[in-house]
């Protein structure tokens, strides 16, 4: 399997938060943010970016810059969870949502709603909480192929192995990085242990 799994104590201890489910609505929400925040520095490590000069009080000196435009693209809804915490380490980014359904008579990801930058050549970051069975992760990255877009990379906070085997073989050349890899998906489809529905869980639907 091709994924990057995080493994920072931070993330760990903010994991632990997240998995019990005695965490409530609000902390869960804050909480989600912050290791979104703290994965988008692992999902930018290979972002290009340009130099210019800067002048320090001292001297002039060589500074970088992003170079081009980032997209994040929240799959909705659950990707809206991530949504704020990527936005505080990348303020300049545009967002571009991308709202997935299951046709309940094939059951099938259908897309329902898909407003993205007009900047073909941005760095694309999609954001999904949850790498279940991978459905809504193909079908959003094969959406926005088809539109054009390129450097896609995939974040999340927990994947299923067999998440991560679909979205590898549909697109082999999208990085996945994710706070855990964890067993299975039980036959409901959630993932296991998992931390539950992470959309009913941000938005306090339980």
């Amino acid at each position: 399997m091709q994924i990057t799994v995080v493994h920072h104590p931070l993330l760990q201890v903010k994991m632990s938060v997240l998995r019990d489910l005695n965490t409530n609505c609000p902390t869960f929400r804050r909480v989600i943010g912050e290791v979104a925040m703290l994965l988008t520095f692992e999902a930018t490590k290979n972002i290009p970016l340009e130099t210019h000069t800067v002048t320090t009080p001292l001297a002039e000196t060589i500074g970088h810059s992003i170079k081009g435009t980032v997209n994040v693209i929240p799959i909705l809804r659950a990707g809206l969870g991530f949504l704020e915490g990527v936005l505080s380490v990348l303020p300049e980014a545009n967002v571009g949502p991308i709202g997935m359904a299951r046709d309940e008579e094939t059951l099938e990801p259908v897309e329902y709603y898909c407003k993205i930058p007009k900047d073909l050549n941005a760095y694309n970051i999609v954001v999904d909480p949850m790498l279940a069975t991978g459905g809504s992760a193909v079908a959003a990255i094969n959406q926005l192929k088809k539109r054009g877009l390129k450097n896609i990379t995939f974040m999340c906070l927990v994947a299923a192995p067999e998440g991560v085997k679909r979205l590898n073989e549909a697109h082999p050349d999208v990085p996945i990085i994710a706070a855990a890899l964890d067993d299975h998906l039980n036959e409901k489809g959630y993932i296991v242990p998992g931390l539950g529905d992470a959309g009913d869980r941000i938005f306090g639907t339980v």
